[in-house]
């Protein structure tokens, strides 16, 4: 089995790219930086999704026998500053890998990532949302991952194209960084370090969302090309909802220094969806899948990893200043 993972050096795509090496499978990850040292590696070549000739002649080449399409331009709040840079990435760079699949020729399918932010905001009446929900994104990322999710719906409509479309929820775990559940491990390992005073910074507490782990995240993505209806779109995310005070709650019953909490403006999203969960349910019939991974687990993880990332970096600079 022959896989090729566009984004291959992102935080989804390096966790993907280790558990597809674990199956069996021959892999080759393309990205427009290469992988952090220690992240599985198995084929690498550094490539741009929107330089549309590199990617045909890599996609020749190999002649994948799957593609998980995870390259992106992944954060709301930045294309919210940079909306054509996304939407060049997100939505160019999607139609370039369609292209390059049907101008060679091969054999594929291909899973498209796609994202729960293309709901934009659900009442609560209609959570957990169905993949049926009408699509009403906030931000130019959600708008690029509608296109990308269409896109992929109609190059199988058209030219017959085995093509899965996977809407992923709230996704964690080590090694992550910007995002909610991460932000708030760092700060608190920063706050046991001595690093930042016992302070801990915080935006809305209030917003809620479904959480899973990149490892239960990367176990259903790849059985999807094996069990998925061709042409059909799955949600995909945790089981439980949590709030942010529920998060930090979970953090600081792992903790040894005791802090409080500073909600500050610059940290409050405009555009923040109160709750986002997603029904699973048609995934699940197909794929035989469920999110084994507890939050509490996956917190205490990325606590650990925060602690060992940020010793390292002390003890660098603490190296560089003798």
């Amino acid at each position: 089995m022959r896989t090729m993972i566009t984004g291959g050096a992102g935080f989804i795509g390096g966790f993907l790219t280790k558990h597809c090496i674990d199956a069996g499978s021959r892999v080759l990850g393309i990205d427009v930086v290469a992988p952090q040292r220690g992240t599985a590696v198995d084929e690498f070549e550094v490539c741009d999704v929107r330089n549309s000739q590199r990617l045909t002649e890599l996609i020749s080449k190999f002649r994948p026998q799957r593609i998980f399409h995870m390259a992106a331009q992944s954060h709301p709040v930045v294309s919210l500053a940079q909306p054509r840079e996304t939407i060049d990435i997100n939505v160019n760079g999607t139609v370039n890998l369609f292209e390059s699949v049907r101008t060679t020729g091969i054999e594929t399918v291909v899973v498209v990532a796609c994202s729960s932010a293309q709901y934009g905001f659900v009442d609560e009446r209609h959570s957990p949302v169905r993949e049926d929900h009408p699509l009403n994104p906030l931000h130019p990322y959600g708008v690029s991952k509608v296109a990308q999710d269409m896109l992929a719906a109609q190059y199988f409509a058209n030219y017959a194209m085995p093509a899965i479309r996977v809407r992923i929820f709230k996704t964690t775990g080590p090694g992550k960084h910007n995002e909610v559940c991460s932000d708030l491990a760092r700060r608190a390992v920063e706050i046991e370090m001595g690093i930042r005073p016992a302070s801990m910074p915080v935006g809305n507490l209030t917003s809620r969302r479904s959480i899973v782990d990149v490892r239960d995240l990367v176990h259903a993505l790849w059985s999807a090309p094996a069990r998925c209806e061709l042409g059909e779109v799955y949600n995909l995310g945790g089981d439980d909802v949590y709030s942010v005070q529920e998060i930090i709650e979970m953090i600081r019953a792992q903790m040894t220094t005791s802090f409080k909490l500073e909600q500050q403006p610059e940290l409050m999203r405009a555009c923040d969806e109160p709750v986002t969960t997603g029904d699973n349910s048609k995934f699940r019939s197909r794929c035989a899948w469920e999110p084994r991974i507890r939050l509490a687990e996956t917190l205490r993880d990325m606590l650990d990893w925060w602690k060992t990332e940020l010793s390292t970096s002390h003890q660098t600079a603490s190296a560089q200043r003798a």
